[in-house]
């Protein structure tokens, strides 16, 4: 009698030990899906939700000029200033008109028939960004016209157009 007889070996025993090390796979498998599955936790959390302000269309200020002027029949530039007051920067999405063209008060004998905004597409391209708590200059090329109808005692005026501005984060 051999010392190592006592060990078994042949193709019985070698299914019989996949059997059963695919049984224990299976079983620690299975208890694995369980705890994953019926863990149960708790916790707390919490967020706020800011409100934006909003963003002001200013009168210009020193140094503001339109690069082109607007003529009988023609259209030029619009220029807005818009200041942000967020502690977050806003992308302009359109700007619109809100009321009629006003001539300056330099011009009582303006009539402004004619003079209109020719609101941009949105949203505004290329896009604007007004950096967090700042103003920014912004041209709007063509965006005013004026009818070849217009009086001459509107020469050398300058319009207000009122608009609206609608922006996003």
């Amino acid at each position: 009698m051999t010392p190592t007889r006592w060990l078994k070996t042949g193709p019985i025993l070698a299914v019989k030990t996949a059997a059963t090390t695919a049984m224990l796979l299976l079983l620690l498998g299975v208890g694995t899906a369980y705890a994953y599955w019926s863990t149960i936790g708790a916790g707390s959390g919490a967020a706020a939700n800011g409100t934006m302000q909003t963003v002001a269309v200013d009168a210009f200020v020193s140094g503001d000029a339109p690069a082109t002027a607007l003529v009988p029949g023609g259209t030029a530039d619009v220029m807005v200033r818009a200041t942000n007051p967020n502690p977050f920067a806003v992308k302009v999405y359109s700007v619109a008109a809100n009321g009629n063209a006003t001539a300056d008060a330099s011009h009582p004998l303006c009539s402004t028939t004619g003079v209109t905004f020719n609101s941009p597409a949105s949203p505004l391209a290329p896009a604007v960004t007004i950096p967090a708590s700042s103003s920014v200059l912004i041209t709007l090329p063509g965006a005013a016209s004026m009818s070849a109808a217009s009086q001459s005692a509107c020469q050398g005026s300058v319009f207000h157009l009122p608009v609206t501005m609608a922006v996003r984060k």
